[in-house]
């Protein structure tokens, strides 16, 4: 139990949360129209002044709800549990400010946006202000418990929501994380293949030198050359893979652009795979082919599951001299997804193709269906 309170104490606070905006001038602009008309329509309005000073308070520290919440909490509760205890010294009826539902705006961003440490100590203000009202001027049971839940609702809303954005941002984290771990097996493969090219040529350019064979040998090094030069690109990138990962996976083999005509063997009678291959798809590096076969079968898989009345999905990779461009789209029902919400499939294609030093867009077609675009350079740093 103490671990639990101390992990909620030392919890930091939300990050970027959204920056004063037209609602928040609108959200003080309601609150500021409602205090005016309480100040002008109520006659029972109680300590007339200070009332519409606070309810005016109440409006500026809806503007600074997200940048200062804990001021901002301490501010309207703190001076509502001041109010009720004055009055109620003082021998009047209590300040009832009707625009006082701004407390509620209020104590949402603390629980969604503020400190662990900041959220506790809100709380309990806010529990010292529900005792205070319920000490000086209880009205019932039935009412206590309600704005008591009201209040508890506002803060668990906050706390949940909170949790579920992190919990999301884990997730998309993981995503990329098992995307690099793929790619960074394939480079280990790649920068292999490398290595053992370059042993290769360098027995045979140690064999010409000492046959006298200075022209073979100048040759067998500049092969030694450029292969080094590609090896060390390869590992530049398979560090930077690898700088965030915590475990080594076991190795698998690689995947090539012949593989993706395979594809099409997962066909049905309800939707066609058609696959097609064109352009200069020759000499690339493993890890580029790999990359592309990793975004063709992923696209394929996820059209095939949630692609709505789709009947067609169309491959089509096209080399050329500087790139390949690789295109998915099927023929489905266009759908709109969610804003902020991509798949983990698309969040570790986009993490492959931007490590390799490509782009990658997916989207709804102009007409019908989904399509997925990748453009990988033949020679970036990754390969």
């Amino acid at each position: 139990m103490w671990n639990a309170a101390t992990a909620v104490w030392a919890e930091p606070a939300g990050k970027n949360p959204p920056a004063r905006g037209r609602d928040d001038w609108v959200f003080a602009a309601i609150v500021m129209a409602g205090v005016a008309l309480e100040a002008v329509l109520r006659r029972d309005l109680v300590w007339r002044p200070v009332a519409v000073a606070f309810g005016c308070g109440l409006a500026v520290a809806v503007l600074f709800r997200r940048t200062h919440p804990l001021s901002v909490v301490a501010f309207a509760f703190g001076t509502f549990a001041a109010l009720d205890v004055a009055t109620f010294v003082a021998g009047a009826e209590p300040v009832v400010l009707h625009s006082g539902w701004a407390v509620l705006i209020l104590a949402y961003p603390l629980f969604r946006w503020g400190a662990g440490r900041d959220a506790a100590i809100g709380l309990a203000i806010m529990a010292v202000a529900v005792s205070a009202s319920v000490s000086t001027d209880f009205t019932g049971v039935a009412e206590t418990i309600a704005g008591t839940a009201v209040l508890l609702f506002t803060a668990a809303l906050g706390v949940s929501i909170r949790y579920r954005v992190t919990a999301r941002e884990q997730m998309v984290e993981h995503a990329k994380l098992q995307e690099r771990e793929h790619l960074a097996r394939e480079l280990h493969d790649t920068v292999a293949h490398h290595v053992s090219a370059i042993a290769i040529q360098a027995q045979a350019g140690l064999f010409l030198a000492r046959s006298s064979s200075l022209s073979g040998a100048t040759e067998a090094l500049e092969t030694i050359d450029r292969e080094a030069a590609r090896t060390l690109a390869e590992m530049r990138t398979m560090v930077s893979a690898l700088r965030d990962r915590q475990k080594r996976p076991a190795m698998a083999p690689q995947r090539r652009i012949a593989d993706i005509e395979r594809l099409a063997a997962n066909s049905t009678d309800s939707l066609r795979i058609d696959v097609e291959l064109r352009g200069e798809l020759t000499n690339l590096p493993p890890a580029l082919e790999a990359a592309i076969y990793r975004v063709t079968q992923e696209s394929v898989t996820n059209a095939q599951h949630h692609a709505q009345q789709a009947t067609r999905v169309e491959v089509t990779v096209i080399g050329s001299a500087t790139d390949v461009q690789v295109t998915v789209s099927d023929d489905g029902a266009r759908t709109t997804p969610a804003p902020n919400q991509p798949g983990y499939g698309l969040v570790g294609m986009t993490e492959r193709v931007t490590l390799l030093g490509g782009t990658l867009t997916a989207g709804p077609n102009p007409d019908r269906g989904w399509g997925v675009r990748a453009v990988l350079p033949r020679h970036g740093t990754a390969i």
